[in-house]
């Protein structure tokens, strides 16, 4: 079996993109494959957002991701940097910065860069979504 890495570059509102790395997620598990992790970048980050509200008949890709997360044990990075810059900020940012609340909560996690390059490591593919 196989193990993959997920480059998440769009936001859960924009097209599919998002939602299709969700169920590729899914469906490579079903399989036996492992997930080492997902990595939240550029527009990406806005997956990470607590405060998204969807509609009750929507599709809530941030409760989705968290739950494929404690139930999988798969790590949830965010860019920091990506985040910040777009608003998605974890309760030491907001503490720092004299902000009245955050947005970033666990199971995701901030993280640089360098993370991406080590999941990229210990993966036998990363995927771009």
């Amino acid at each position: 079996m196989a193990s993959f890495g997920l480059l998440v570059t769009h936001a859960p509102f924009e097209q599919q993109h998002a939602f299709s790395a969700y169920r590729f997620a899914c469906s490579a598990l079903s399989l036996g494959h492992e997930i080492k992790g997902v990595f939240f970048y550029q527009a990406g980050v806005q997956n990470a957002n607590c405060y998204q509200a969807n509609h009750s008949d929507e599709f809530n890709l941030y409760k989705a991701w968290a739950a494929l997360s404690t139930q999988h044990g798969i790590a949830l990075n965010v860019c920091v940097t990506a985040a910040n810059r777009r608003g998605v900020i974890n309760s030491q940012d907001a503490k720092d910065n004299n902000q009245q609340g955050f947005n970033l909560t666990e199971p995701f996690n901030e993280v640089g860069l360098g993370d991406l390059v080590e999941l990229s490591q210990v993966s036998d593919r990363v995927i771009q979504f």
